[in-house]
């Protein structure tokens, strides 16, 4: 079986930063990509960050230059640094990654249980 475990989520200050993190833990034989998704009450799931198992980012257009994604593959955990906070920044946040597990040959798609984030102006 296989779980991902998010933490870092919180209040802050609009300016502020925070850094969540997600953590892979199981039967887990490679990660593909990492990925980063956020959702406010009412509206649909929205992409944020995104990156390959070889490093390679992408970032949605909002938090472009604000925030940083990164993993250690060595620990099976991808970061989200997250600078300049502002209060549209509110939601919560998922993480999500394609993950191969010992024995089988394609991987499967995993979720996070989500942290809430929150940005006070």
């Amino acid at each position: 079986q296989v779980q991902l475990v998010e933490s870092g989520g919180g209040l802050v200050q609009a300016g502020g930063s925070l850094r969540l993190s997600c953590a892979a833990s199981g039967s887990i034989s490679s990660i593909n990509a990492m990925v980063w998704y956020r959702q406010t009450p009412g509206k649909q799931r929205e992409w944020v960050a995104s990156i390959t198992s070889g490093g390679s980012t992408n970032y949605a257009d909002s938090v472009r230059g604000r925030f940083t994604i990164s993993r250690d593959n060595a620990k099976n955990t991808v970061y989200l640094q997250m600078n300049s906070l502002k209060p549209e920044d509110t939601a919560v946040y998922y993480c999500y990654a394609n993950i191969v597990r010992v024995g089988l040959r394609r991987g499967n798609d995993y979720w996070g249980q989500g942290t809430q984030v929150t940005v006070s102006s």
